[in-house]
């Protein structure tokens, strides 16, 4: 789900309104200032649930529409004709990811599958159709209109072997050791609580099981002032986490195997209007942009004799 502004706010108007406190939350998202946790989740459920009512109208100014297009650097060009054909188009425009975890993650016949933050289910669908009949797809999302959104797109599939569940991805529906495979398209960045996340992650993945993730990710030391702003472009909310931070947490929450691939690279000019909107010298910052801000594509492992410690706590685990 990246390019959260870009897709989010298509009138100059409704940037100002609430770029300000965008801008709060990514930085809070690196420690330099306060914010509940809460207020950026409601902030995400309000906006996304914009998202998924605009994927019903059939709008695209960052999601991609049915062509595949999108006027969002980030976003547009995910999926490839043949994928595109295999779910409804409001699947597709509702899409705000920043990657294409079903392209890059190894999926079996007869596997279960969960997505963090499915949205309006395209990552889910294409891949219940690798898992097949005898696999199962999970959705997880927080929102209701994205949730309505995708139960809709599953009856339009006629997908009978995936199921969309209403959560948060720091508390996960599902019992520990149930699911084979964990994808999320541009999803973890916006939590604030992204060890949480992983741990939960690792919890309910069987032994052997594999996370595979598109993600925002940064590379190296960056000037704060540029982080706050091209992370703003690029869709922080939490705050995108920098690459060596994200193979940390991950070996803290117990995955082993960890790999970051960049996928797509952002450069400075893909942000060149947004910039110079906010009085920054483009040019001059360039250097210090250019290869350092990035779409990748993160897989690890949970070993095949981990122990899960952690109960889950919802009440679907108990179904």
């Amino acid at each position: 789900m990246g390019g959260f502004l870009n897709t989010e706010f298509t009138e100059n108007t409704e940037r100002k309104e609430i770029g300000k406190l965008f801008q709060r939350i990514c930085v809070a998202g690196h420690g330099e200032d306060v914010i509940d946790g809460a207020e950026i989740k409601e902030i995400v459920k309000e906006k996304y649930g914009q998202a998924a009512l605009r994927g019903k109208s059939g709008s695209c100014c960052g999601t991609a529409d049915a062509t595949g297009s999108s006027c969002d650097p980030i976003t547009s060009n995910l999926y490839d004709a043949a994928q595109m054909q295999q779910v409804p188009g409001e699947a597709l425009e509702a899409s705000l990811g920043c990657g294409n975890p079903t392209a890059l993650a190894k999926l079996n016949p007869g596997e279960v599958v969960l997505d963090l933050g499915s949205g309006g289910g395209i990552d889910v669908l294409l891949s219940a159709k690798r898992v097949g009949p005898a696999g199962k797809a999970y959705g997880l999302d927080m929102t209701d209109e994205m949730l309505a959104l995708a139960n809709e797109n599953k009856r339009k599939a006629g997908a009978d072997n995936v199921e969309f569940l209403k959560g948060e991805i720091e508390h996960i529906p599902l019992p520990d050791n149930s699911v084979d495979v964990i994808i999320s398209n541009c999803v973890i960045n916006l939590s604030a609580d992204k060890d949480r996340v992983l741990r939960e992650a690792f919890r309910v993945l069987k032994p052997g099981g594999r996370l595979a993730v598109s993600d925002v990710v940064t590379r190296g030391e960056i000037d704060a002032q540029i982080r706050q702003n091209i992370l703003l472009w690029v869709g922080c909310v939490a705050g995108a986490l920098e690459e060596g931070e994200y193979r940390e947490k991950l070996e803290s929450a117990g995955f082993e195997q960890v790999e970051i691939e960049p996928t797509r690279i952002y450069r400075v000019a893909d942000a060149r209007e947004f910039l110079s909107e906010k009085g920054l010298d483009v040019d001059a910052m360039a250097p210090q942009v250019d290869g350092k801000f990035m779409s990748a594509f993160v897989r690890a492992t949970k070993s095949k004799s981990a122990k899960t410690t952690e109960a889950c706590c919802a009440p679907a685990c108990c179904h």
